[in-house]
Protein backbone atom coordinates (compact mmCIF):
# COMPACT_ATOMS: atom_id res chain seq x y z
CA UNK A 1 0.00 0.00 0.00
CA UNK A 2 2.64 2.59 0.75
CA UNK A 3 5.92 1.93 -1.41
CA UNK A 4 8.91 4.14 -1.49
CA UNK A 5 10.52 2.94 -4.69
CA UNK A 6 14.17 4.15 -5.91
CA UNK A 7 15.90 3.85 -9.23
CA UNK A 8 18.64 5.99 -11.00
CA UNK A 9 21.89 4.26 -9.13
CA UNK A 10 24.20 2.34 -11.18
CA UNK A 11 28.53 1.84 -12.32
CA UNK A 12 29.88 5.40 -12.67
CA UNK A 13 33.41 6.56 -12.64
CA UNK A 14 35.10 8.86 -10.07
CA UNK A 15 34.26 12.51 -11.15
CA UNK A 16 31.00 11.25 -12.67
CA UNK A 17 27.71 12.29 -11.83
CA UNK A 18 24.56 10.48 -10.98
CA UNK A 19 20.75 11.57 -10.49
CA UNK A 20 18.86 8.99 -7.91
CA UNK A 21 14.79 9.02 -7.67
CA UNK A 22 12.42 7.84 -5.24
CA UNK A 23 9.27 7.72 -6.17
CA UNK A 24 6.40 7.50 -3.02
CA UNK A 25 2.75 6.01 -2.98
CA UNK A 26 0.01 5.46 -0.58
CA UNK A 27 1.41 8.65 1.11
CA UNK A 28 -0.17 12.33 1.08
CA UNK A 29 3.11 13.29 0.10
CA UNK A 30 3.29 16.92 0.22
CA UNK A 31 2.95 16.57 4.29
CA UNK A 32 6.07 14.28 4.34
CA UNK A 33 9.45 15.12 5.31
CA UNK A 34 12.05 13.09 2.93
CA UNK A 35 16.02 11.75 3.44
CA UNK A 36 18.36 10.34 1.45
CA UNK A 37 20.55 7.62 3.67
CA UNK A 38 23.17 5.24 2.55
CA UNK A 39 25.00 1.83 3.35
CA UNK A 40 28.41 0.71 2.61
CA UNK A 41 29.40 -2.87 3.58
CA UNK A 42 30.63 -2.98 6.87
CA UNK A 43 29.69 0.32 8.24
CA UNK A 44 26.36 1.90 9.38
CA UNK A 45 24.12 3.60 7.78
CA UNK A 46 24.36 6.94 7.57
CA UNK A 47 22.31 10.30 6.90
CA UNK A 48 23.03 11.89 3.72
CA UNK A 49 20.27 14.42 2.42
CA UNK A 50 16.72 15.78 3.90
CA UNK A 51 14.19 18.24 2.41
CA UNK A 52 10.97 19.10 4.57
CA UNK A 53 7.71 19.46 3.70
CA UNK A 54 8.60 23.23 3.48
CA UNK A 55 11.73 22.76 1.13
CA UNK A 56 14.62 23.27 3.68
CA UNK A 57 17.63 21.35 3.00
CA UNK A 58 20.12 19.96 4.82
CA UNK A 59 23.13 17.77 3.88
CA UNK A 60 25.79 15.78 5.56
CA UNK A 61 29.03 17.91 5.73
CA UNK A 62 30.51 14.54 3.59
CA UNK A 63 28.40 15.32 0.68
CA UNK A 64 28.01 18.70 1.19
CA UNK A 65 28.95 21.32 -2.14
CA UNK A 66 28.43 17.83 -4.53
CA UNK A 67 25.15 16.33 -3.70
CA UNK A 68 21.72 18.30 -4.68
CA UNK A 69 18.12 17.27 -2.96
CA UNK A 70 15.16 18.32 -4.17
CA UNK A 71 11.37 17.53 -4.36
CA UNK A 72 8.89 17.32 -6.96
CA UNK A 73 4.89 17.12 -5.16
CA UNK A 74 3.12 16.94 -8.71
CA UNK A 75 5.19 13.66 -9.18
CA UNK A 76 5.51 12.25 -5.74
CA UNK A 77 8.99 11.83 -6.23
CA UNK A 78 12.44 12.96 -4.03
CA UNK A 79 15.86 13.16 -6.38
CA UNK A 80 19.25 13.74 -5.15
CA UNK A 81 21.50 14.88 -7.54
CA UNK A 82 25.22 13.78 -7.18
CA UNK A 83 28.01 15.29 -8.83
CA UNK A 84 31.80 14.84 -8.51
CA UNK A 85 31.22 11.41 -6.79
CA UNK A 86 34.35 9.69 -5.19
CA UNK A 87 35.02 5.95 -4.77
CA UNK A 88 33.65 6.55 -0.99
CA UNK A 89 30.68 7.18 -2.32
CA UNK A 90 29.72 4.02 -3.02
CA UNK A 91 26.65 2.38 -1.17
CA UNK A 92 23.39 1.35 -0.91
CA UNK A 93 21.06 4.52 -1.08
CA UNK A 94 17.86 4.45 0.41
CA UNK A 95 14.73 7.10 0.80
CA UNK A 96 13.02 7.50 4.08
CA UNK A 97 9.58 9.43 4.63
CA UNK A 98 8.86 11.02 7.37
CA UNK A 99 6.32 12.93 9.49
CA UNK A 100 5.67 13.35 13.53
CA UNK A 101 3.94 9.75 13.80
CA UNK A 102 5.09 7.50 11.33
CA UNK A 103 8.01 6.72 8.80
CA UNK A 104 8.66 4.52 5.77
CA UNK A 105 12.03 3.37 4.08
CA UNK A 106 12.59 2.26 0.06
CA UNK A 107 14.56 -0.81 -0.30
CA UNK A 108 17.46 0.99 -2.17
CA UNK A 109 19.52 1.28 -4.99
CA UNK A 110 23.05 0.74 -5.62
CA UNK A 111 25.68 3.28 -6.14
CA UNK A 112 29.26 2.21 -7.42
CA UNK A 113 32.45 4.82 -8.52
CA UNK A 114 34.86 3.03 -9.48
CA UNK A 115 37.34 3.31 -12.17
Amino acid sequence: QVQLVESGGGLVQPGGSLRLSCAASGIIFSVYDMGWYRQAPGKQREWVAGITSSRATRYADSVKGRFTISRDNAKNTVYLQMNSLKPEDTAVYSCKADNRYSSYWGQGTQVTVSS
